[in-house]
């Protein structure tokens, strides 16, 4: 049941925020009581922090097996970034924002679990293009890696980029666009044009 009412959770809370799903929305969704919640999880915050991890976990793994596959790091980046936003479910409800304002210590959690995640995935990445030739060899790897990180969580600031104005989509694809055309070789490009290409078709 533990599992269960945290998968449910974790899909509500994407997509109408952390703050907005009470336990009570949980336990009716669920047709529930809210007893068998509190049974398995002490309060809300706690079932935010192990929700959190849940999908954190899921992200990596789900990572690791698109790295397993070995496509070139171009293809791969639009992968990642694809199977991110379907596992975010678009973001649509500010997810992060809300979680960032209202449960403060657990997002501070889970952006350092992001990092973590991301950290060694990017410098994989950048290294391989490097060595493909499609990434510059003159790139500082660290500073590329960290600078993606930044930018990534930077862009979620509905206050810096609304959502009327950038939908989150269309963002993630501007900024990914952004962060490889600043890095990539001659050949990189023929690469990444043809997958922009591909992906308005």
């Amino acid at each position: 049941m533990k599992d269960t009412i945290l998968i449910k959770a974790t899909e509500l809370f994407l997509e109408q925020g952390f703050k907005s799903v009470t336990m009570d929305n949980l336990a009716n969704e669920m047709g529930i009581s809210k007893k068998t919640i509190y049974s398995n999880f002490a309060n809300k915050n706690k079932l935010i922090e192990e929700s959190t991890t849940h999908l954190l976990e899921a992200i990596a793994k789900g990572i690791d097996a698109i790295r397993a596959l070995k496509k070139n790091p171009i293809e791969e980046l639009y992968e990642i970034k694809k199977f991110v936003m379907v596992h975010l479910k678009d973001e649509k409800s500010s997810p992060q924002y809300q979680l960032q304002k209202y449960y403060p210590k657990i997002h501070s959690l889970m952006r350092k679990k992001q990092y973590e995640i991301m950290e060694s995935c990017m410098v994989d990445n950048i290294k391989n293009g490097v060595t493909l030739g499609i990434f510059r060899n003159n790139l500082n790897i660290d500073f590329v890696a960290r600078i993606y990180f930044s930018g990534v969580t930077s862009i979620k600031d509905h206050k810096l980029f609304p959502l009327s104005q950038f939908p989150i989509t269309k963002l993630m694809d501007n900024y990914l666009e952004y962060h490889l055309r600043g890095i990539v070789t001659p050949a990189g490009r023929h690469i990444l044009n043809t997958i922009i290409n591909s992906n308005q078709e």
